[in-house]
């Protein structure tokens, strides 16, 4: 397998004070990771910066093969879909929704149709494709926002916290949904989290960050049998 993305000694202030740093990490083409920590670990700050929202101290990204910094921020964020903790969807119909960042990019019309309808069908919402925005459910608008990601067929998905708005049987549904989607389709996926079920259950590899700093990656069994040091060990409940 190819790597989508590669970070190297890369460090990120936030306020003036150092809120992340990871020596070494990378996502390779079609895996889904999940980056896994409490509250305040750093998760959001490695996201916003994969998505060029914050810009690094020092250190490197590449993305398929060249860095990050060597094209535009919009080429680049145009090659990635964030779908982030609460839905922010336009104020129009979940068919319109889905259509928005299609039209925005000049696909042509005799593809939005056949694109928008395979992944309302994906996403279990077709019978929604007229509603308006406002009558959905929380759950709802979710899978909306991640149909309109989807839709544009990004390199790279990131998902911030996706679920943890949900109660526990409508995130329980969407998780087995994604788990079958992504790999399906091949995306690439970074999937950020607090909740260490939610990663085991949709990851292939888990990323653990405590305290900002990047502590150990590996399968969900191998971070489990050899957790690094205590602390991520008192975070597994090891």
């Amino acid at each position: 397998m190819s790597k989508c993305l590669e970070i190297r000694q890369l460090a990120v202030k936030r306020a003036g004070r150092l809120a992340l740093t990871v020596d070494e990490l990378s996502v390779e083409k079609g895996e889904v990771l999940a980056v896994v920590g409490p509250n305040g670990a750093g998760k959001s700050t490695l996201l916003l910066t994969l998505a060029r929202l914050l810009k690094p101290e020092h250190g490197e990204i590449w993305f398929n093969g060249q860095p990050a910094s060597a094209e535009s921020a919009l080429h680049y964020r145009r090659q990635i879909g964030l779908v982030m903790q609460d839905p922010l969807l336009f104020d129009m119909s979940v068919r319109e929704n889905v259509a928005s960042g299609l039209k925005f990019r000049g696909i042509p019309k005799s593809e939005i149709q056949p694109r928008i309808e395979k992944w309302l069908g994906q996403l279990g919402i077709s019978h929604l494709a007229g509603r308006r925005a406002s009558e959905l459910s929380g759950g709802e608008g979710q899978r909306v926002s991640l149909a309109r990601a989807l839709v544009l067929e990004p390199e790279l998905l990131l998902l911030d916290e996706p679920f943890s708005a949900l109660d526990s049987p409508t995130r329980a549904r969407l998780i087995e949904d994604l788990g079958r989607i992504l790999p399906e389709n091949g995306v690439t996926t970074i999937f950020i989290t607090h909740d260490l079920n939610e990663a085991m259950k949709l990851g292939d590899r888990l990323a653990i960050l405590l305290a900002g700093k990047l502590m150990q990656t590996g399968t969900p069994d191998e971070v489990t049998r050899k957790p690094i040091d205590p602390s991520v060990a008192a975070f597994l409940g090891i």
